[in-house]
């Protein structure tokens, strides 16, 4: 596995997302075996940085880590967020100090590790200013409790703000095919700040996988239930845009989601796609993305998808982005 820069952060080209092995989709946390096989051999194959969550179960997906990194954890970049969760009482998103002393200290326990190496703020907390938030996880740095700072969906001035109080190392936001919303202003911002771009869901949910067809139905617990790109007219639309991955796979002789990958691979060596699976099949396809090469033509044809119909996420989560 190539290994790139996020910033001063050395990862594998490819990571793994590990919500779905405990949180949002139909059968998480129904096979832990099978997940932490999945993480091991994610270690095996260099996929060196590994995203998880407070909120993911809640807890479960970073107890579910800390089982499966023992005698493992200085092969990997570990990384978790904060903010989804009050440790203080509010009911809303909550990144203050009193917040994030709290957070860090039950994400150290639940991953039975002595620091984290890139801690995200999981979403912006309107309600504490960030300057405060990068402020405090600066003492988590000083402290040796934390290596890098991250954000997660934040916007261009927000980004600003944060990385003149302490450089930060990545941004993670929804970036894929049918997801491009990155491109016109934080993209470009994150290069001129030396910021590194991680990209979760680079596969779509899923859709961009050829997996889900038009008889495909979402079990209630399951997060695309309710999402607007899985319903309706929409789905309908963003089902001829998988389509067309698939055509583009037959002719490059790989998969779907090995195309969908591939194409974000080379968007630049400073955007890091964590696609998300808890088997080890899956993986291995996803991680075989990092040596397909697209020709320019089939780039071509991806780059001139229509966009995809609908939110990325239901309107309370859209609320959450970019501000």
């Amino acid at each position: 596995m190539k290994h790139v820069k996020l910033a001063e952060l050395t990862v594998g080209r490819i990571g793994l997302g590990t919500m779905g092995m405990s949180a949002a989709y139909t059968g998480a946390g129904s096979d832990d075996a099978e997940s932490i096989r999945t993480v091991h051999r994610a270690i095996e194959l260099g996929a060196t940085l590994i995203d998880t969550a407070e909120v993911y179960g809640p807890y479960t997906n970073e107890e579910l880590l800390g089982r499966a990194l023992k005698g493992r954890r200085d092969q990997v970049v570990l990384a978790t967020k904060f903010g989804m969760i009050s440790h203080t009482g509010r009911e809303t998103l909550d990144s203050s100090p009193a917040n994030i002393t709290k957070a860090v200290e039950g994400s150290l326990r639940r991953l039975d590790t002595d620091h984290i190496d890139l801690y995200y703020q999981h979403r912006v907390d309107p309600g504490t200013p960030i300057e405060d938030t990068v402020a405090a996880l600066a003492d988590l740095v000083a402290a040796g409790k934390i290596r890098h700072i991250g954000l997660s969906e934040a916007g261009a001035d927000t980004i600003r703000r944060a990385h003149a109080v302490h450089p930060i190392t990545a941004l993670q936001t929804e970036y894929s095919l049918w997801t491009r919303d990155p491109e016109p202003e934080i993209l470009p911002l994150l290069r001129e700040l030396g910021i590194g771009l991680v990209a979760y869901s680079p596969l779509g949910r899923g859709f961009l996988t050829g997996a889900i067809t038009a008889d495909t139905r979402f079990d209630d617990n399951d997060m695309r239930a309710g999402n607007p790109r899985f319903t309706g007219a929409n789905f309908d639309h963003n089902l001829r845009l998988a389509q067309e991955v698939q055509a583009i796979a037959a002719d490059a002789g790989v998969t779907p989601a090995q195309v969908a990958l591939a194409w974000l691979l080379s968007r630049g060596d400073d955007i890091v796609p964590i696609p998300g699976t808890k088997r080890v099949v899956r993986l291995e396809e996803n991680l075989a993305a990092a040596d397909v090469r697209l020709t320019s033509d089939q780039i071509a044809r991806l780059d001139a998808m229509a966009p995809a119909a609908g939110d990325h996420h239901n309107e309370a989560q859209m609320r959450m982005i970019g501000r």
